[in-house]
């Protein structure tokens, strides 16, 4: 492999402004960040203190290994919306535990008694997903108050998915974990109900289908919390318990010696550390390469410089369909395949790209898709030269590729070119974002043009005159709607990545990522050989 030769200018007027604009932006994510970090009012963390419980994140600390990274997922899920507030009552990532690739999910119980809001609730989901996918261990840290009434018409039909999802990962091999620390109510009862392991926190833990009043109610039973659905009526009476904790930290040290226990993974491939070369260019300069304005073009390459060991990157076709950079390197000592974007998709990037992705399949090889892409290029010539039927192979290609896909959006993603660049709805196994990244059907200024365009011609049909001054109102409108929900917070929000990340941190995430989806054997489809398009 060659290393890249870089040609940006840090002391360029468009270097700073990027620099300055990413910057700013970055502000506004570290602010966001924090508000994800709430556990709650003052007087529910002093009351759980009061009863020497820790908080959320606490206990996922000392679950993990020492000095063990964390790849936090979906922090601000919900962020914008009518819920909990960004992050939901749920802490989620991957982290190691016992030198286990594991996924921890910590309830909030402090905030809103842990309850579930809708947001909360499709992180969960989200989070199951990744790890069905990359066969990891889930270790549950339990204290929820069941679903928010409130939304209930909203959660309720979608909820029961989060335990269909333990029994079906418990089917193929994959344990789930559930240290109950407090309240596991209702629906929430089965949470540990079917987990494969099940640890109970001595006169903490309280797990019953319905609460005393409910009984009471329905039965005209009276009965207290303990004797309901108490750890140690658990442990000793019901069953459901497989392990009584004497307290948080016992229960939490019985999770680990549990994940111990497991059968080892079989992994795909583990780098020799000494072999990780970093790269040539400082990471620093991705603030300025980096376009805050997503109108205003930047090479790929000089990403891939900075995120690639040694910067050495083994470039594919590189003559040929240069909208589309592809190439080999490695990312922490991990092989990867790359994807990026170096302007719109033209007939031959497009066939560059499907040969490229049945190469990475044959050898087993994961990918990475670089996206900041504006769609496939329009107008006569393109049509009439199959512009469709050679987006339509590499979209066949991206959907039916079996080697696991880490998206990140370094800037546009709008129109088909999000299919074609393994968007969210292509499942990628990983999708994070830079924070000046847009996602769309097309740019605010193309969607109200076009709209416009149809509206003139409507008008012009119908023999009517066409309202300037109403255009005027409904273009700023739309222009406004088209900015604001296609932003990167808005996106983030609404779950459409895993997170927003700092694009200095971009080669850390992606080796953390490729750590994961290689804790199992790849094995890219082989149905047809490779064949030129």
């Amino acid at each position: 492999m060659s290393i890249i030769k870089s040609n940006i200018n840090p002391q360029s007027v468009q270097f700073k402004t990027n620099a300055d604009d990413m910057r700013l932006l970055l502000q506004k994510l570290a602010e966001k960040m924090e508000e994800s970090r709430f556990q709650g009012k003052e007087k529910h963390i002093a009351k759980a203190r009061s009863k020497g419980k820790l908080l959320a994140r606490e206990r996922l600390e000392l679950l993990l290994d020492q000095d063990s990274p964390f790849l936090e997922l979906l922090p601000l899920a919900g962020l914008g919306g009518k819920g909990f507030g960004p992050g939901g009552t749920t802490v989620g990532g991957v982290g190691f535990v016992e030198g286990r690739l594991c996924m921890v999910i910590s309830n909030v119980g402090t905030n809103k008694g842990g309850s579930v809001d809708y947001a909360t609730l499709q992180k969960s989901l989200r989070l199951s997903e990744i790890a069905a996918e990359n066969a990891l261990p889930v270790i549950n840290l339990v204290e929820s108050a069941g679903a928010n009434l409130p939304e209930q018409a909203r959660i309720f039909n979608y909820g029961g998915a989060s335990f269909k999802e333990i029994t079906r990962r418990s089917r193929n091999g994959i344990p789930t974990i559930s240290v109950v620390f407090g309240n596991s109510t209702a629906g929430g009862a089965y949470v540990p109900g079917m987990s494969d392991y099940a640890i109970f926190i001595k006169q903490q833990a309280k797990v019953f289908l319905a609460g005393p009043p409910l009984v009471k109610m329905a039965t005209n039973e009276i009965v207290d919390d303990e004797s309901l659905g108490g750890a140690e009526m658990h442990s000793r009476t019901s069953g459901v318990s497989d392990y009584l904790a004497e307290d948080e930290l016992d229960g939490i040290r019985i999770a680990r010696e549990i994940i111990s226990n497991l059968k080892k993974p079989d992994t795909h491939f583990i780098p020799d550390p000494s072999s990780i070369k970093n790269p040539v260019y400082d990471t620093e300069e991705l603030l300025g390469i980096v376009s805050s304005d997503i109108k205003v073009p930047f090479d790929a390459r000089e990403v891939i410089a900075r995120i690639v060991d040694g910067s050495d990157f083994s470039e594919f076709k590189p003559e040929y369909g240069s909208t589309l950079v592809t190439g080999f390197a490695k990312i922490h000592g991990y092989q990867v395949g790359i994807l990026a974007n170096n302007g719109v998709l033209f007939s031959e990037s497009a066939n560059k790209g499907t040969h490229f992705i049945q190469l990475c399949n044959q050898n087993d090889i994961p990918l990475l898709y670089l996206q900041n892409i504006t769609g496939f290029m329009v107008g006569k010539q393109y049509e009439e030269g199959g512009i469709i039927k050679h987006g339509a192979k590499l979209i066949n290609a991206v959907t039916n590729s079996t080697v696991p896909a880490i998206t990140i959006m370094m800037g546009a993603s709008f129109g088909a070119g999000n299919y074609a660049m393994n968007g969210r709805a292509y499942e990628p196994r990983f999708l994070f974002s830079y924070p000046n990244a847009r996602i769309a059907v097309m740019g605010p200024e193309q969607l109200t043009g076009v709209m416009e365009i149809i509206q003139r011609e409507a008008a012009q049909k119908a023999g009517l005159p066409f309202d300037e001054q109403q255009a005027e109102a409904m273009r700023t409108y739309m222009m406004g709607e088209v900015e604001k929900q296609s932003d990167a917070f808005y996106s983030t929000g609404q779950l459409w990545d895993d997170g927003i990340i700092d694009p200095r941190e971009t080669r850390n995430y992606l080796g953390f990522c490729l750590a994961i989806v290689n804790n199992i054997l790849i094995k890219g489809s082989k149905e047809y050989g490779v064949f030129r398009m």
